[in-house]
């Protein structure tokens, strides 16, 4: 095996896999490139893992080729032909000699490579010639793949890379298929996925929250063996994205579906949803277009707490991913925008929210935790039974400051982390952090969530005593009680601004 020394740094990775776009730039949109570079990745990897596999077992078997061929045929089957290394050979129609060599590989990976390449152009000659089909596999040939030089993490880490540097079919950014992944883990540590548990995304991009909570498992001493890891998403690259990405990490109990969530959910049993114990999810925001009508007559029973305004499906991705929860031992952990703790246009179906005492914890967090995108956001977390101590209240905390920022990014430190997860698990009061609210307390307040409500800032009490002392309030506890009461209203502000964008955009549609 390959020693340390050996292995590629991330950035390495990193700078390798984006080469492989340079070489398409030009011939093939900006949008489409990952339908090409992600299934010649993921066969790069496959033919480098066997190889692995092909020389320890030729090791272990004292030369016995016959040996060595029926083990690294364990892990999955390369067919006789269909190896990189035959690719490279191919002087003309080298688009057709991939596809034939894909197309073999999941004919003899039947069940969990089925359809896994997905259905890339390969022969279009005028989009890809040969020459440039044979610049990106001598690119891709300039490394060895193998789980030594690049273990099952980094080359997962590399496809989030490369998510977060491609933009999507419809030319938006790649926002719904990348979530901050030091965000994920906190909420998968909070969730505690056990040994044998069933792990669902209802809107699962490239797998990046099923792959935290199988991390998390492994973290804390569990048998990631023995979780069964399922997801939707209806881009069926980015389906077959996710499945690549899963077993690149060594995953084998998975099921990846495909199509709309909200449409036709794929995880069925009769005229029910499927339930499972946990549940991680960002689903995508405040989707305009989708079926109203349909859903006030759900077959699935998901419209339980109402129907949702037609400019917000919010509501609806809620509410299916409330009914996707074992009734015993299902909780979740959804993010959000902070519009659904208090927009008017949902106050009927969050008290219906609230009074079913399914709400455990709100949990606000800083901005910029988003691929593109400044806006702050929220984790809604729920339980379908919560434990007695914890029945009808609901923990807030504000955890807006509790972030660090490189280069342009936001993101949690571990010391962030930890302080957020051990106010979940006290779920108590701490000054300026945390506050634990009765459902009659919110019931006050009209059913509205939003977290400034709940904690409040406190001034520093030598300041206040010196203002008390003087007579006159210090500008800091001026400023505080300023910004404590328009926290909200701010944040109340920016979902109406976003709303009046909606109706330019559309008024724009139609001129």
């Amino acid at each position: 095996m390959a020693g340390m020394s050996d292995t590629l740094t991330q950035d390495e990775l990193e700078s390798y896999l984006w080469g492989a776009a340079t070489i398409l730039r030009g011939l093939v949109d900006a949008g489409d490139y990952k339908q090409f570079i992600f299934p010649l990745v993921f066969y790069k990897r496959l033919s480098d893992v066997w190889d692995e596999d092909y020389a320890e077992a030729l090791a272990d078997y004292d030369d016995s080729e016959e040996l060595a061929l029926a083990q690294a045929n364990e892990r999955f089957v390369i067919p006789e032909g269909a190896h990189w290394n035959d690719l490279r050979k191919a002087a003309k129609n080298v688009g057709k000699a991939i596809q034939d060599a894909m197309r073999a590989i999941e004919a003899a990976n039947p069940g969990r490579l089925e359809g896994i390449f997905g259905d890339a152009p390969w022969t279009n000659k005028n989009r890809l010639p040969d020459h440039t089909l044979k610049s990106l596999l001598e690119h891709f040939s300039g490394q060895v793949l193998s789980i030594a030089r690049v273990p099952e993490d980094m080359l997962g880490d590399g496809y989030e890379y490369l998510v977060g540097k491609f933009a999507d079919d419809g030319g938006s950014t790649a926002q719904e298929f990348y979530t901050n992944r030091t965000l994920v883990h906190l909420m998968a540590q909070m969730l505690k996925p056990q040994d044998g548990e069933s792990i669902y995304d209802p809107t699962c991009g490239t797998g990046g929250m099923l792959l935290s909570a199988l991390a998390e498992v492994r973290r804390t001493g569990g048998d990631q063996r023995t979780l069964g890891l399922y997801g939707q998403e209806r881009n069926h690259m980015t389906a077959s994205i996710a499945r690549m990405n899963l077993v690149l990490h060594g995953v084998e109990d998975f099921e990846i579906k495909r199509g709309d969530t909200l449409a036709r959910p794929r995880f069925v049993e009769g005229d029910r949803l499927r339930t499972f114990d946990v549940v991680l999810a960002n689903p995508p925001y405040s989707i305009k277009r989708w079926n109203r009508e349909a859903w006030g007559a759900d077959a699935w029973g998901r419209n339980f707490l109402g129907t949702p305004p037609q400019g917000r499906a919010d509501y609806a991705f809620f509410q299916h991913i409330l009914k996707s929860m074992d009734p015993e031992t299902g909780r979740c952990a959804i993010l959000f925008p902070h519009g659904v703790l208090f927009r008017k246009a949902e106050q009927d179906l969050r008290q219906k929210l609230v009074e079913a005492d399914l709400v455990e914890c709100v949990l606000g967090l800083g901005p910029n935790l988003f691929f593109n995108s400044p806006m702050e956001a929220c984790v809604v977390f729920c339980r379908s039974e919560k434990p007695a101590a914890r029945k009808g209240r609901i923990l807030f905390i504000d955890a807006v400051n509790e972030i660090a920022r490189e280069r342009a990014v936001s993101f949690l430190r571990p010391e962030h982390q930890q302080r957020i997860f051990g106010a979940y698990e006290a779920f108590g009061d701490e000054s300026s952090f945390s506050k634990v609210a009765t459902l009659d307390e919110v019931a006050a307040r009209g059913h509205n969530l939003s977290i400034p409500l709940y904690v409040k800032r406190v001034v520093k009490k030598k300041k206040k005593k010196a203002a008390e002392d003087s007579g006159a309030r210090s500008l800091s506890e001026v400023w505080t009680e300023w910004e404590q009461e328009d926290r909200a209203f701010w944040q109340q502000m920016d979902v109406l601004v976003d709303t009046l964008n909606d109706l330019v955009s559309e008024e724009g549609a139609r001129g």
